[in-house]
């Protein structure tokens, strides 16, 4: 085993640090790319415990030859994880999809660096149109459809169905919506506590709401579980829940 990787090993997330003339829409290119690991533990509740979640999850069901599909790998952090798990004498094929070249750049070098034992494949690829997925045993979305245009989630979600082998398990990990507006409210409330816990500061909070406002846009638990059932998945369950993020797992 590779053993998990250590977070917190590349730059440090400032992206907002300093007052912007400015706030155009997130991405995910090169600037983002260099401090992602750091944004993600810091910005994410839990996000160690989410990863190893997923890990053993996938370590559950997967087995030698198995296909993982990974959408929106960014730097892989989650393929690094599952090998953590895994018994050694089990190889798989991960494949990576992402919209953003600098982030596979990156999940790349993490791979080598960590000399992983699986073949990995990274297709530059965006989920806002049609991929090509076949015989994955397991499909994992962390923190990524929440990106996928709302008009092309369902089309999405349809596709990954398809493209599961029988028994395949899809785990996805989301930032969701209060199911109600008070509880809305109290959750977001206590996200930005923590990331102030975290060192963010009140200014870098705002302008990076602001900077995704446009881009992220999250649905509540109760519409991510109706759009699997709509899809065919019907066993359904709740492996992660905290405030305002969730992480949900289907089987087909």
């Amino acid at each position: 085993m590779s053993g998990p990787l250590k977070q917190g090993d590349g730059a440090r997330d400032e992206l907002f640090a300093e007052r912007l003339e400015r706030i155009g829409d997130f991405d995910f290119g090169e600037r983002t790319a260099a401090v992602f690991d750091d944004m993600l533990e810091r910005s994410v509740p839990m996000y160690s415990e989410i990863q190893r979640m997923v890990g053993e999850l996938v370590a559950d069901v997967a087995q030698s030859g198995d296909e993982i599909y990974d959408l929106g790998c960014s730097t892989c952090n989650t393929f690094i994880e599952i090998d953590a798990h895994l018994p050694k004498e089990v190889c798989l094929r991960f494949v990576g999809l992402d919209n953003s070249e600098q982030m596979l750049n990156t999940a790349r070098r993490k791979m080598d660096a960590v000399k992983l034992r699986h073949h990995c494949e990274f297709r530059l690829a965006d989920l806002n149109q049609a991929i090509e997925i076949s015989n994955a045993r397991v499909v994992i979305m962390t923190l990524t459809l929440q990106f996928v245009r709302p008009m092309r989630r369902e089309a999405l979600l349809r596709t990954i169905y398809e493209g599961m082998a029988h028994n395949g398990l899809f785990v996805i990990v989301e930032k969701v919506l209060g199911e109600h507006s008070t509880f809305n409210r109290l959750f977001i409330k206590h996200y930005y506590e923590m990331k102030k816990r975290c060192g963010y500061s009140e200014l870098e909070i705002a302008q990076k709401r602001d900077a995704l406002e446009n881009v992220l846009i999250p649905y509540r638990y109760s519409e991510n579980v109706a759009l699997l059932r709509d899809v065919g998945f019907n066993q359904i369950d709740t492996f992660f829940k905290w405030y305002n993020f969730c992480g949900m797992v289907a089987i087909k």
